[in-house]
Formats: C-alpha cells, structure tokens, sequence
C-alpha cells in the first residue's frame, strides 16, 4: 500500500479518543455530567472574557478545547508498558516525562504518552498517564511472587491490535478502514470488566498490600481508571460538582487561582464502588472494587526550569504546615504563591514561562529588516503577540495527591522517595522524552518564524 492511502496518526489519535469518550460515557454515566458541566462553564467564561476568547481562537486552543481529555491507565509488567508504547505510537503520542509517585506511597513510576508536535497538539492533545507497578515495593516475597506470576499469565492486548500494530510499524501507517479496526481491537485494552481473574481471598491479600496492587493485579485488563475533561475555570467547577452533589475532593491540586494560570490544577470525584465477580470454585463469589472515578482539569502555561524550579520551592512552603486539606492549606498556598508573578510580561521577560510568538496583521505588512528585530521589540511595538504555551504534562506531586485521594485515607505511605528512570525507560524499550527540551523547541520554532 503507497503512503498516500495511509491516514495520519492524528486521524487515528481523534477517532480513539473519540470513541474512549463515548465508551467511559456509557460505562460510568457520572463522566458525562462532567463533561457537560465543563462545557456549560467554559461557554459562561468565553462569555465572560471575550479576549480569551479571541486570544483561543486566534492561537487555534479554541478548537481543541472540547476534544481534549486525558486519561490514565495501570500496567502490570515491562512487556505490557513496551506494548502500549507501541501501540500509543500508530496514534502519533510519543512518552513524555518520567514521574515517581512512590515518594506519595503510590508504588508505581510512570510516564505521559502525548503528541510533541505543534500541529498534531492543536489538532487532539490526547494524552495518557500511563504508570507501571513496581513489585519490588510489595514487602511480602510470597505475594510479590505471586503476583507476578499472575500477570505473567494475562496478555492485555487484542490478537487484532497486536496485528495492527506490527503492520503499521511494517508498512509504515494504516488505512482508513484499518485505522478503524485499530480503534475498536485497542478500546478492548482499555475497557472495564467486572469479572475478577483472582479469588476474593487472594484480591483481600494483594488489596492489604495496597488497593492499587489489587487494582493492576486482579483484572484481565488495566481498564482506564479515568477521563478528564479540560475546563477554563476548576474552581467553578469544583462548586458546581458540590452544588449537585458530587462527591468532590476537599482540595483541587496544583497552584492557586491566579491572573495568569500556569501548569495544571485538577480535581476529581471520589472513586466508584462497583460490584465485582470473583471466582470461587465452581461458583463465583461476589465482592466490590474501588479504582474508577472523573477528574477535571485546567491547564495554564508551561513553565521554564527556573519557572518550576520557583515553583517547587513555593508549594514546598505551602506543604510544610500541619496538615494539607481544607481552607487551611489553601490559605498557605495562596499566600506562598504571592512571590511568583501574576502577570504574562513578567513571566515573559522573567523567563518563568514558554511562549509561542506570532506576527500581527501589521507586523506580517513589516519590511523583513524589521521583523528580524529582538521578539520583545515586535511586541512593543504591536508587530507580533505572546501567546502562552499550554502545559500538556503532569505533576508528581497533584498526580499521587489525585490518586491517594481516591485510594482512601488509610493506604500505607511509608515508601521512601526510590526513583528508578533507567528501569522503567528499559521496560518501556525507549527513553521518556524530557518535557522541557519539547517546550523550548515549540517557542524556538515560533521565534524563527518571526523573520520569515
């Protein structure tokens, strides 16, 4: 088949995300409350903000707001993470960022699979925080063998899928028809079944050893454990779940509310206890799990080293009071952030945040002497605008916070911080790519352009 009957990646990465949307949909009925809540105050903000607005639809986020989710799944072993890079891959999304959550008590180290492009992020910034579990954190040698030798057992992966893949890695691409067979084999990874591959007693055993242990362990499937709409505003959000009674968590993760928002700020509703059939002999027995729930998000500008460097320190403070739940902490929080600016010239010329520069009608008319002028000097003088560049990534800290969250209050979080990059990039078969060098490429690229 010639290159150009292939459709591209991004067709296939909008079609998976599409029907993931719509199968979690149907599978958990809440997500679609979220969904339209989060459209309902995105509509009320671009109301709001008209130049938001205009800023969106002129950097072209305006379109993709509505598309855009990330998701998050759980593996069991190094052969099943190398698969998904594979198969994430024939969708164009690429691992970016490795992230320890064992620092939280989470015994899983991760990465985010992402399109890097510029393009490719405007057209579906479909993103998944993917973690692998670490057995090595199970204290119990006879329940870390254990485990392990039932996922030794299991393959995640369709025989179509696995079909799809090794021939768009042969052929270079899919067609239309099999981009669409490739979406429905790889929904079967991602689909939740309430049917145990483990007995109740030994689903109590690795539950002991952590709820998530059970979560990865005791299923034929990872199951997508969440889809996460972007909203413009997760404080309206966060009181809009409250005021229809969903369950919300106390603290929405990340910075504070600010002018300008920067990295990303989530919240979620608490994880749904659903009835699970465990095999028991000649009879299945019955029982409940705990792993799925929806999450909302808000993402702002990405920052620069120093920018997250300044970050760290900030939250750092705002953590180190007596506890961190409730107005108390959003109190410290937005008092510790006080020190990092709020405004996107500061940032700009600070060099906390990363920025996509683009001429203006007037500067487009400049003779090209002068739109080789310094980038801030076309700014100044209304040749060219400053559009912050969307942070597509994830941070440790929110992300362990969301996940304990929803784990309950009484997991055990005695893990000491036991990074371990080389291991998870040699089960993944590839290095994760380092989110800053991405950032810097895109904002490098808009400045060349400038001259142009």
């Amino acid at each position: 088949m010639t290159a150009d009957r292939f459709v591209s990646p991004d067709h296939i990465r909008s079609l998976f995300s599409q029907s993931m949307s719509h199968m979690y949909r149907t599978e958990v009925p809440l997500y679609g409350t979220l969904v339209e809540l989060v459209g309902e105050i995105n509509d009320r903000v671009l109301d709001d903000q008209p130049q938001l607005a205009e800023r969106m639809q002129r950097s072209g986020e305006r379109e993709r707001l509505d598309v855009e989710r990330h998701g998050a799944i759980r593996v069991g072993t190094a052969q099943e993470l190398a698969t998904l890079r594979r198969l994430f891959a024939v969708m164009g999304m690429q691992p970016v960022g490795y992230y320890d959550l064992s620092v939280a008590g989470v015994p899983v180290h991760s990465t985010a699979f992402r399109p890097v492009d510029g393009e490719a992020l405007m057209r579906n910034p479909f993103r998944v925080f993917t973690s692998l579990l670490r057995l090595e954190l199970i204290e119990d040698e006879a329940l870390r063998a254990q485990a392990a030798d039932i996922l030794s057992r299991r393959n995640i992966f369709t025989p179509g899928a696995l079909q799809l893949i090794a021939q768009c890695e042969r052929d270079g691409g899919l067609s239309e028809e099999d981009a669409w067979r490739f979406v429905v084999e790889a929904l079967e990874t991602f689909r939740w079944h309430n049917a145990a591959t483990v007995s109740l007693d030994t689903y109590h055993a690795l539950h002991a050893a952590h709820r998530l242990v059970a979560d990865v362990v005791s299923f034929r499937g990872p199951h997508i454990n969440h889809l996460t709409p972007r909203t413009l505003d997760i404080d309206a959000a966060q009181a809009a779940m409250h005021a229809r009674g969903i369950a919300a968590k106390a603290v929405i993760e990340g910075p504070p509310r600010r002018a300008c928002p920067i990295l990303l700020r989530q919240t979620s509703f608490k994880a749904l206890e659903e009835l699970v059939h465990f095999p028991s002999g000649a009879d299945n027995a019955a029982g409940t799990h705990t792993a799925r729930f929806g999450e909302i998000e808000q993402r702002g500008l990405a920052l620069t080293p120093k920018g997250r460097a300044l970050y760290d320190t900030l939250l750092a403070q705002a953590r180190e009071g007596a506890g961190s739940a409730g107005d108390d902490y959003a109190q410290r929080l937005q008092a510790a952030f006080t020190s990092f600016p709020d405004d996107h010239t500061t940032l700009r010329r600070e060099g906390l945040g990363y920025y996509r520069h683009v001429l203006t009608d007037a500067g487009r008319a400049a003779p090209a002497t002068e739109r080789a002028l310094p980038a801030e000097v076309l700014i100044e003088r209304g040749l060219a605008t400053a559009e912050p560049i969307i942070y597509e990534d994830f941070l440790p800290v929110s992300a362990a916070g969301i996940f304990q969250s929803n784990l309950g209050g009484e997991e055990q979080r005695a893990y000491a911080a036991r990074a371990n990059r080389d291991a998870f990039e040699q089960a993944l078969g590839a290095p994760a790519a380092d989110e800053f060098a991405i950032y810097e490429r895109l904002q490098a690229q808009s400045l060349a352009q400038l001259a142009m």
